[in-house]
Order: structure tokens, then C-alpha cells, then sequence
């Protein structure tokens, strides 16, 4: 099982990555088998996402440190923030992060990201219409990872959808397997593209 997913895992981020998601070596992603396991596998540092293969993730603990320690393995830099995804949704198993471009925009210009009346808003788990209002948060970028980690505990209440964006850097989203992660980022990026192109035409 966990070949398999790291095979699918690595062949989603090469096509993010020649969609323009997860250009040269930005972006991080991870997994767990199950949700009470304590180790994770997360994308190893500076790995060119054009080549990934499932040989290029690594494993580390609960607090993200590395398991079987080398000093030619790096956990991504912001292992810190899928660690405290993990425990904060912990029917959380798999975790993708995107550069992809419409959030990033949109998250220059507001503080949070609404969405109402689009029939794709169904794609994040627990809305059942169209009607319904989806709030997406905002949260200032910094190179702190404790700061990214106070935010989630401080607003944690917040985040309702499986999914934040990172001021001017990019999307986090998650889900209890990796089918849902996709199936949040993805929803959020094509909700962004519409808005943002229906907002500028």
C-alpha cells in the first residue's frame, strides 16, 4: 500500500508541478497510513518537482524530526506546519501544498477568501449546495514556522474547509486520504481562477 501511494503521490506532483503548481523545488507535501500513526512521510528538501519520485520522500516523527537520521536527508522547511495539521485535524492522512497562481493572487488582496454560488463549492467535504457560504483563511507569510503554528491553534475554529492560503506563497489543503487532499486543493483552485478571472474581465 504505501508504494502504491507514494507512486501516486509522486506522479500528482510532477503534473502540479507542469501545471505551474509546484514550480522547481517550492512546495511540500506528506502522508501517514493511518491517522494515529505517529510518523509521517513528507517531501524531502530541494527536490526538483518536474523529477519527483516516490524515492523522494522521507520520514519523520510527530514533531518532525527526521527517522534514520542522514546528513544528506532534509525534511521540507515547513514540516512544522504539517505536523501541527496532523494534530490539530487528526483525521487528517495526507497533506498537498500548491504555488499555484489564482490563490496566491487573490490572497494579496483580502483576508479571507468567500465563495457563494458555485456548483464546484461541493468539492470540499461538508458542503452540500451551492448556496452555501465557504470561507477560506488568510494568513500573513512569515519564515517562522512557530508563527504558522500558533496561527492554526489560535484559529483552528476557522478553518472549516480542509484548506488555508498563505499571504503572497500558497495553499495548504488536506483530507482524511489523498483522494480528499486533491479534491480540496484542486476545488480551491478552480474556485480562484473563476473569480478572479470573472472579477477582472
Amino acid at each position: 500500500m504505501i508504494d502504491l501511494l507514494k507512486h501516486e503521490l509522486a506522479k500528482t506532483i510532477r503534473i502540479y508541478n507542469s501545471k505551474g503548481w509546484s514550480p522547481a523545488t517550492s512546495t511540500n507535501y506528506s502522508f501517514k497510513l493511518a491517522p494515529e500513526d505517529k510518523d509521517i512521510h513528507i517531501s524531502k528538501s530541494g527536490i526538483d518537482k518536474a523529477n519527483f519520485t516516490s524515492e523522494d520522500f522521507m520520514e519523520v516523527d510527530e514533531n518532525g524530526n527526521p527517522i534514520n537520521f542522514s546528513i544528506h536527508l532534509k525534511p521540507s522547511a515547513e514540516t512544522g506546519i504539517h505536523c501541527q495539521i496532523y494534530k490539530l485535524f487528526p483525521s487528517t492522512t495526507c497533506i498537498l501544498h500548491s504555488h499555484s497562481v489564482y490563490p496566491v493572487l487573490w490572497s494579496l488582496e483580502h483576508k479571507e477568501l468567500v465563495f457563494e454560488g458555485f456548483e464546484i463549492q461541493k468539492g470540499f467535504e461538508g458542503v452540500m449546495s451551492h448556496q452555501e457560504k465557504v470561507v477560506i483563511p488568510v494568513v500573513e507569510n512569515s519564515q517562522d514556522m512557530a508563527f504558522f503554528e500558533n496561527w492554526m491553534k489560535e484559529n483552528g475554529e476557522k478553518i472549516n474547509f480542509h484548506c488555508f492560503v498563505i499571504k503572497g506563497h500558497g495553499t495548504y489543503a488536506w483530507g482524511k486520504n489523498f483522494f480528499e487532499a486533491k479534491r480540496h486543493l484542486e476545488t480551491l483552485d478552480y474556485l480562484c481562477e473563476l473569480k478572479w478571472k470573472s472579477n477582472k474581465a
